[in-house]
């Protein structure tokens, strides 16, 4: 499978027919079908529609321009293929995260990430308050909590609670449990909200459980392990 690209929808077929009544949502991480130009996004619009409709589909694309430009990054993905929603990045203000917002679709905006690099720029402190926070203050402003969410790393979960004073009824987005090493426990002690409000993303640790011909039923076993796990921690 490995040396035929398109063997990618078989493969994400078999993942999903193996995982979709333990998920609640699939984020499909763009940049590694775009990178095979025109059928690259061939697989990405067949592969959308294996998800079930009772799945939430998330567009990780982390996009974010001037004002026209990112109206055609929403038609791309609301309008053409149908996501639910879609990652942004608010460098730019909020008038390049506004025409993702007028879909009145899923916006989930870059808050605090777990990569080494974050600490260049959203850690930066002015007044006081790491600019992280000040992003969450500002962008919460422009929608409601209904249609809004944020990332925060799960590496990041140690900052999970002061993150909750300012966002207490947003959507986390909180990728990076599993292979990044994020710890569920820690995520959940000091993220879950009166409604849960956390939406736990694993992708290497499920879908590369094994290489081997057996690749559906173990990344099954690992989302039922992560499923337990969590359902211990909600109240």
């Amino acid at each position: 499978m490995k040396k035929r690209p398109e063997s990618i929808v078989t493969f994400n077929r078999s993942i999903i027919e193996a995982t979709s009544d333990l998920a609640v949502a699939y984020k499909i991480n763009t940049a590694f079908y775009e990178q095979y130009g025109g059928f690259g996004w061939d697989i990405m619009d067949e592969t959308l529609r294996h998800i079930p409709s009772n799945c939430y589909t998330i567009a990780d694309a982390k996009r974010g321009d001037i004002g026209n430009t990112s109206a055609m990054y929403a038609r791309a993905f609301f309008e053409n293929l149908k996501f639910d929603s879609i990652t942004v990045n608010p460098y730019m203000g909020e008038d390049s995260v506004r025409p993702f917002l007028d879909y009145g679709k899923g916006v989930i905006v870059l808050a605090l990430t777990s990569n080494d690099g974050s600490k260049d720029f959203q850690y930066f402190e002015q007044s006081g308050r790491p600019l992280y926070i000040e992003v969450l203050q500002k962008v919460s402003t422009w929608a409601g909590s209904d249609q809004l969410m944020f990332v925060v790393g799960a590496t990041r979960s140690d900052r999970l609670r002061e993150i909750r004073t300012v966002v207490p009824d947003h959507f986390l987005l909180v990728p990076g449990v599993g292979a990044q090493g994020g710890s569920l426990k820690d995520v959940s002690l000091n993220g879950l909200n009166k409604l849960g409000g956390l939406l736990v993303n694993a992708s290497r640790s499920i879908i590369y459980a094994t290489d081997g011909e057996d690749f559906a039923t173990a990344a099954r076993n690992e989302a039922l392990k992560l499923q337990n796990e969590m359902s211990g921690y909600l109240p």
